[in-house]
């Protein structure tokens, strides 16, 4: 069978590969241990599932552990998101004891593993106080924050700080997030996995499958938002650009594909808020999919004219680096990581009102070759900054700075 090595060998070029190869040498049989909360559901959980297999086909021992709680802890790690994404949120002192009672118990599960590892890199603020039941560890621990924290609420940042203040390097998606700690800081955007099945192509019966399935007519155009019902991604806001755009167009459909994670205990919410503002419209279709519904979402972008994810607040945004590597124009939010990929008028649109979105729709959709244009640049930015084997190799860099600092000298093994 062909290697995960192999395969990226084909997609991002021989040399590319080569060099994870010579940059994991010093890093043979190191353990790395990533710790987040969910397996299933979200970008850190779709990265991580493939991150952690391909360091070990590199040779490092590389391993995924997922923390659990009860609704309480969710709770409290759900508004620790929103309030490090600005919102100003009252926490209980009562929720934060259960945050902290939660961390304790999972480190008496994982503290033996946890403090032999050689790096620890704890995703988010789920997991963040473990470093404080690990009194003997040995290695080096990272915080990597997948959010967008460039104005945070002070008063629950400064709750989880002097937690971060014993790790040794912090991990930011984007040089305005990073925030002052006493470490190194790295800037390593995400990135997506072309093997995966949610960015592999796909038979052009699959797509009529998809059409069929949630009755889409393949001759009008097709709006698509693919995130979780969370209201930093303004599924709201998204209806009423379209809204807008069907006073002046032909009639337009609209899809709104989504599901819920594990540590997300606030989706139904929006999910009962997002059927209120879509009024029964018939040309509205709100999915809610399993989370591994990887091939029913690379259909519905492949099958979409134009991909958008309006956020409010983004860490990064994968689901607009998945729809630029199928030739999707996007129309998104001016914020955070979506910055990073839609170069405006290039690669499709910054916007920060549902006018706005709505007047970028209506443009590409009256100007077609600019939209297939567009979805041309989209791909090949994808392709040059990030794909998957360009995180690696950003993470094998901090891997070896981190362990092997005090040398004058690395060799780089083939």
């Amino acid at each position: 069978m062909t290697s995960m090595l192999e395969q990226y060998a084909d997609i991002a070029g021989e040399d590319v590969v080569e060099h994870l190869r010579q940059l994991a040498g010093p890093l043979k049989n190191v353990t790395v241990i990533h710790v987040n909360s969910t397996r299933m559901g979200g970008g850190v959980a779709e990265i991580l599932a493939k991150l952690v297999v391909l360091q070990r086909e590199l040779g490092i021992d590389s391993r995924w552990e997922v923390i659990s709680g009860e609704s309480q802890f969710y709770g409290c790690t759900k508004s620790f998101h929103n309030a490090l994404q600005g919102k100003q949120i009252a926490i209980p002192d009562a929720l934060l004891k259960v945050y902290e009672e939660t961390n304790a118990q999972n480190a008496a599960l994982l503290r033996g593993a946890l403090e032999e590892a050689d790096v620890v890199m704890i995703h988010d603020p789920q997991p963040v106080p473990l470093s404080k039941h690990c009194p003997n560890r040995k290695g080096k621990w990272i915080w990597r924050c997948h959010i967008d924290v460039s104005r945070p609420y002070r008063k629950v940042w400064n709750y989880l700080r002097p937690f971060l203040l014993d790790y040794d390097a912090s991990i930011f998606s984007l040089a305005e997030f990073v925030q002052p700690l006493p470490h190194p800081q790295y800037l390593i955007p995400p990135s997506i996995d072309p093997l995966a099945e949610k960015n592999i192509d796909l038979d052009p019966a699959e797509l009529r499958r998809v059409y069929d399935q949630f009755n889409l007519d393949p001759a009008r155009p097709i709006l698509l938002q693919v995130s979780r019902f969370d209201r930093f991604k303004d599924p709201v806001g998204v209806i009423q650009a379209y809204g807008l755009v069907k006073r002046f167009l032909p009639p337009v459909q609209l899809v709104l594909a989504g599901g819920g994670a594990t540590d997300d205990p606030e989706g139904d919410e929006v999910l009962a808020q997002v059927r209120t503002e879509a009024d029964g419209d018939p040309d509205i279709h709100i999915l809610r999919l399993a989370p591994d519904a990887h091939r029913t979402i690379n259909a519905l972008q492949r099958a979409a004219d134009i991909v958008l994810q309006k956020s409010l607040r983004e860490g990064f945004g994968l689901t607009v680096t998945e729809a630029m590597w199928k030739g999707k124009p996007v129309i998104g939010g001016d914020t955070g990581g979506i910055r990073l990929q839609v170069v405006n008028r290039h690669t499709g649109f910054l916007v920060s009102s549902p006018e706005g979105a709505a007047l970028r729709i209506r443009y590409l959709l009256q100007h077609t070759d600019k939209l297939h244009e567009m979805g041309r640049k989209a791909r090949e930015f994808v392709k040059e900054h990030f794909l998957l084997p360009r995180q690696v190799r950003e993470h094998l860099t901090l891997m070896v700075a981190l362990l092997h600092g005090n040398q004058e000298r690395i060799e780089l093994g083939r």
